[in-house]
């Protein structure tokens, strides 16, 4: 995928992701999903699993925000983009869970087509603290 293409993707499912996890409605954020997404996240936690379909990773995306009381935000770090499908984004992301102020950082591997995710792997950088950050 050429590397602005991943760029404007990336940026836009954060976005809509950022908007969503603040509150705002899923339209946004379920347009940039397929149907048939797949989104997997490590660890033993209280958001991981595999979430299969739009319907589950939304499901998935709103634990997430009342988790963190609509405080959670990504920013984007880096973007590598080669010749297939697959883009690799260095994201940190921020909230505060539990009363506490938490920062981590973490590589998404997106699989897109037609300008849509179908596949996610989250690869949290420190697997420990993702983990106690998300447990309940």
């Amino acid at each position: 995928m050429e590397h602005c293409a991943a760029l404007k993707l990336i940026a836009d499912l954060h976005s809509a992701q950022n908007a969503f996890y603040a509150g705002a409605g899923d339209s946004e954020l379920r347009s940039r999903l397929a149907p048939d997404v797949v989104w997997i996240v490590p660890g033993r936690n209280a958001i991981a699993g595999r979430y299969r379909g739009a319907a589950e990773v939304l499901g998935y995306f709103a634990r997430r925000r009342d988790l963190a009381n609509r405080t959670f935000q990504m920013h984007r770090r880096d973007v590598l983009a080669g010749d297939g499908p697959v883009i690799a984004a260095l994201t940190d992301g921020t909230a505060v869970v539990r009363g506490r102020k938490r920062h981590w950082s973490t590589v998404g591997l997106y699989e897109a087509r037609g300008g849509q995710i179908t596949r996610c792997w989250l690869l949290p950088l420190d697997p420990a603290e993702f983990d106690e950050i998300w447990s309940e």
